[in-house]
């Protein structure tokens, strides 16, 4: 139903309160100012005119939300984020003025996300873009020789941008929530198996000791996306572990919880506990010498909350042990 609304022309918001007591008290009195003395009228006037100051100074606090509000929202229009609204009402108003502050908080913190996204894919890109482009200006400034070795250089540095451009993508996907979950019962041990095999690099397949209790042990999820939380983490291990040292991979479910408990060890140097907040993180990278692009892990931890699930480093030594949990119901 659309109630009338006389007083939208009116723009104060203190002159339609105004009206509004000055309306009120003048209907709710006109009998008793017809029927009443002189002494009485200017009695009542008197009291409209302290009802309409009142109000008015009573308004002008009510209202001030409301003023900071649209100072703060005109800021937003050139940028300015970090601008609140002060509020210590608890009605409407301040409910409003609690909204407008969250919703601040959160255009600032994806105002500053893409400002540091910007900043941090420009400067990924910019170390292989430079380094096949000082490979090729030497090949043509006849400084190397288009051999064997000058190649894979070159194609080591395209298979690199290549690599940040697909997992910026993936990322970007799962961020938006463009990527639905498509659940469905599989058997863990040759889901790994095949995991593991597509996991193989140049010098040859990924070794890896799997460890699956119970045997035939089946599992509830998008495998898409397992697959990709896996070889992200076995691509982790495997960049900070011994070359000679499988990576151990455990997957069990929890009898109490009932939840997947999938574990990925590595013997390398670990993560000190003051990191391991920021492993998760986009562009944040571990002590290899081959960093990688940073976002394996960010990728693996959207990928295991899309199932409402949990990705933890454990507190296990020596070595490094990533531990992702994942509902089964």
């Amino acid at each position: 139903m659309n109630w009338p609304r006389p007083l939208d022309p009116l723009r104060s918001f203190k002159a339609k309160t105004g009206l509004l007591v000055v309306a009120s008290l003048f209907l709710a009195s006109l009998t008793f100012w017809i029927t009443a003395q002189w002494q009485f009228r200017f009695a009542l006037l008197a009291a409209l005119l302290a009802a309409l100051a009142v109000t008015q100074v009573l308004a002008h606090g009510m209202t001030s939300p409301l003023r900071e509000m649209t100072a703060a929202a005109r800021a937003m229009a050139t940028g300015d984020y970090s601008r609140r609204v002060r509020s210590t009402s608890r009605d409407e108003i301040g409910q409003l003025a609690t909204a407008f502050n969250q919703m601040a908080e959160d255009l600032e913190a994806d105002d500053r996300y893409r400002r540091e996204l910007i900043g941090n894919v420009s400067h990924e890109l910019r170390t292989p873009i430079a380094a096949l482009q000082a490979v090729l200006e030497n090949v043509v400034d006849g400084v190397e020789t288009p051999d064997q070795q000058t190649m894979r250089s070159a194609l080591a540095q395209t298979e690199r941008l290549g690599s940040l451009v697909a997992d910026l993508l993936d990322l970007s996907r799962l961020e938006g929530g463009a990527v639905p979950l498509q659940r469905t019962t599989f058997e863990i041990e040759p889901f790994l198996d095949e995991v593991i095999r597509q996991a193989a690099g140049p010098s040859g397949p990924l070794p890896a000791r799997v460890e699956v209790t119970p045997a035939g042990l089946r599992a509830v999820a998008d495998t898409a996306r397992l697959h990709q939380v896996i070889a992200n983490l076995l691509d982790n291990a495997a960049r900070h572990g011994s070359p000679d040292a499988p990576v151990r991979v455990r997957v069990r479910v929890d009898q109490d919880s009932g939840q997947l408990i999938l574990d990925v060890h590595d013997d390398g140097p670990g993560i000190p506990a003051a990191d391991r907040s920021r492993v998760f993180e986009r562009f944040t990278r571990g002590g290899a010498p081959d960093g990688g692009t940073g976002l394996g892990l960010a990728i693996a931890r959207w990928a295991v909350e899309l199932h409402s699930g949990r990705i933890e480093v454990l507190d296990t030594g020596p070595g490094c042990c990533i531990r992702v949990s994942i509902p089964q119901t």
